[in-house]
């Protein structure tokens, strides 16, 4: 029998050894195996918390997705209560510390192939993608009309994501201040439509 109050501290020990081999060895070499030998415990701890290696990934998601909202609620606390530097905190959570380690990039990329595939990992996927749209809109239309603001947010979300990718599959070549300077320059020409 489990001792009280070590749940959530084993499943943070899987979410991480998660990103640790997805790192390493890539999601599908990453068996439940070597998942459990890093974190220190059986495999039957991932079947008895998450199922299968398929409800890890998804609670492992659901970390980075928690922190990727964190990292964008401190930089938008941050930030000045103008449109346009929302939205460049919007763009900095994007490309935070946590989101572009090389371990959450590699789990970034393995989890949208998987969510192709998967109902419970595209639903997560549509979360995000909807949420990201969704708050860059909102900026976007306090200062320019609702259409604009609608295909502006549309083109800054493809910037991050395009950014993003480029960054996950060459990091060697992914520049932080470019790209957060290439979205500032984005931003400034949309906000220029009024």
């Amino acid at each position: 029998m489990p001792k009280v109050g070590m749940q959530p501290i084993r499943r943070q020990q899987l979410i991480e050894a998660t990103l640790s081999a997805v790192n390493e060895l890539g999601f599908h070499d990453a068996s439940i195996v070597q998942i459990a030998r890093r974190a220190g415990v059986s495999s039957g701890i991932i079947s008895h918390y998450f199922k299968d290696k398929h409800g890890l990934m998804e609670a492992t998601m659901r970390y980075l997705l928690k922190q990727l909202s964190q990292d964008v609620a401190t930089c938008l606390a941050d930030a000045e209560p103008t449109a346009q530097a929302r939205l460049y905190a919007i763009v900095a959570g994007n490309f935070s510390q946590s989101q572009v380690d090389h371990a959450a990039m590699k789990t970034w990329l393995a989890f949208w192939a998987n969510s192709l595939h998967h109902p419970d990992l595209q639903r997560l996927q549509r979360i995000n993608h909807d949420r990201l749209h969704s708050n860059l809109k909102h900026e976007f239309a306090k200062r320019i009309a609702p259409k604009a603001a609608d295909q502006a947010a549309y083109g800054l979300a493809a910037l991050i994501d395009g950014f993003w990718l480029r960054g996950a599959l060459c990091p060697h070549a992914f520049d932080p201040d470019l790209t957060l300077q290439l979205c500032h320059d984005y931003i400034q020409q949309q906000l220029k439509q009024i």
